[in-house]
């Protein structure tokens, strides 16, 4: 397992160490040791959580505020997505910006997302399978949504009109957001 950091504290790619034969390969999604170990951060995870999108979906930019905020490891078992992780954490000197990572059955990168950040997903194959392990159970009362375009925060996503949720094309502006964490 190979882990980096990104620009962002607290953000981390995980590339698997994948076994290919002639009958197909294999790789272990998930060690909580070996993560420990490499990471420094100890995590349970208490639900999985799994969507089915086809191409041009965007999902997002979805948060849970305390008590209730998640850390998410997330992959693709399915196609490739564009995944992004935006800080909203109030006190850190990386709030608003965002790290972007294009994630794929192919490459088999994890990303792991820790409390404090805003996250989304634009798919870029027809029926990905997008994956994610969660640090606390999905509590809608304290469910918030960051607007995916907001001017303010600037993403690039490589598409102009993706197909969006009423809920996530309602999100909240960025210049309106108050922090929890």
């Amino acid at each position: 397992m190979v882990i980096t950091k990104c620009k962002i504290p607290g953000l981390l790619v995980i590339e698997p160490r994948v076994f290919e034969d002639s009958r197909g390969s294999f790789f272990e999604s998930f060690n909580a040791q070996k993560f420990e170990e490499l990471t420094g951060v100890n995590i349970s995870f208490c639900q999985d959580n799994e969507s089915i999108s086809k191409i041009n979906v965007l999902r997002g930019l979805h948060f849970q505020r305390p008590p209730f905020d998640q850390g998410k490891l997330v992959r693709v078992a399915v196609g490739k997505v564009l995944d992004v992780a935006v800080d909203i954490r109030k006190d850190s000197p990386f709030y608003g910006q965002y790290e972007l990572i294009e994630l794929s059955a192919e490459n088999k990168k994890q990303f792991w997302i820790p409390p404090g950040f805003a996250h989304g997903f634009l798919t870029l194959e027809e029926n990905s399978i997008f994956n994610y392990k969660c640090t606390n159970y999905y509590s809608p009362i304290s469910e918030g949504t960051i607007q995916w375009d907001d001017e303010n925060l600037n993403i690039s996503w490589p598409i102009n009109n993706p197909i969006v949720s009423d809920k996530d094309q309602e999100g909240e502006k960025f210049v309106n957001f108050v922090s929890q964490f």
